[in-house]
């Protein structure tokens, strides 16, 4: 009998620095995922103001991308580093689901999107809209998103969906993410890290979190939620080999 093998292609994010929206967009795009798609992507949302930049640098030594969203039209031009957690500022928009979900249709019936994309986005979403609800003890349906409602984390999910799906790798292992400890400040006081949003993905999701001595959160409610909703397993094969790999760089700077 000739021995068949089947050599399987798969995603796998290191989560061991954190993760956050804008870092998972620039490591995919470091990966080679489609520029121009997401541009278009971008220019589909229809939304005023709004451009991203991405560049070449390096932290600590090492070289990645670094990717920013810039909207302009609110207390002057303000960048949107979706770091900033649970702090809410006054000039980001609230926004409930069923209106982020309209915004996302406007792209793909701009056929900006594919339905792939389009579902990968709603699902990441949809994700952190649970655990907020669950977070606040309201309905789904009746959260404001605060950081997650603003235009820079539409971009950046819908961004990441639409990279996601130019690679077409339907596997993703994330082994597990790195966390930060100490408290954040928020509109609701101290809140203990991992922030309730983060803890309550991990745990409908079974992500495993390593909490580190590292003062700070390293793990944004939206880097959770997309790694709930693409991951398909925990762990790596017992040998692989590396085809391509890509370096997002994030905006904080833990040392």
């Amino acid at each position: 009998q000739p021995l068949i093998t089947i050599f399987m292609k798969y995603l796998y994010f290191d989560g061991s620095c954190g993760i956050s929206g804008d870092m998972t967009v620039a490591a995919l795009l470091g990966l080679g995922a489609s520029r121009k798609k997401l541009d278009a992507a971008i220019a589909g949302l229809g939304l005023e103001g709004v451009h991203v930049h991405v560049e070449h640098a390096s932290s600590y030594s090492i070289a990645g991308l670094s990717f920013a969203v810039h909207v302009h039209g609110h207390d002057a031009d303000h960048v949107h580093s979706h770091e900033e957690g649970y702090v809410e500022h006054h000039h980001h928009e609230h926004r409930h689901l069923s209106e982020v979900y309209e915004i996302l249709d406007r792209a793909a019936n701009a056929g900006a999107v594919t339905p792939r994309a389009l579902e990968i986005a709603k699902k990441i979403f949809r994700i952190i809209a649970e655990a907020e609800a669950k977070a606040h003890g309201v309905p789904v349906e009746e959260v404001h998103f605060h950081e997650v409602g603003a235009v820079d984390s539409i971009v950046d999910i819908l961004a990441v969906a639409v990279l996601a799906d130019d690679l077409g790798i339907e596997n993703c292992i994330v082994t597990g993410l790195n966390e930060g400890s100490g408290f954040v400040e928020t509109q609701h006081g101290q809140l203990p890290i991992p922030v309730p949003a983060v803890a309550h993905i991990a745990e409908a999701a079974g992500i495993v979190l390593h909490i580190t001595e590292t003062k700070g959160e390293m793990v944004t409610p939206t880097g959770a939620g997309i790694v709930a909703a693409l991951r398909t397993q925990e762990t790596l094969p017992a040998s692989y080999k590396i085809l391509k790999s890509g370096v997002g760089l994030g905006k904080r700077d833990f040392g």
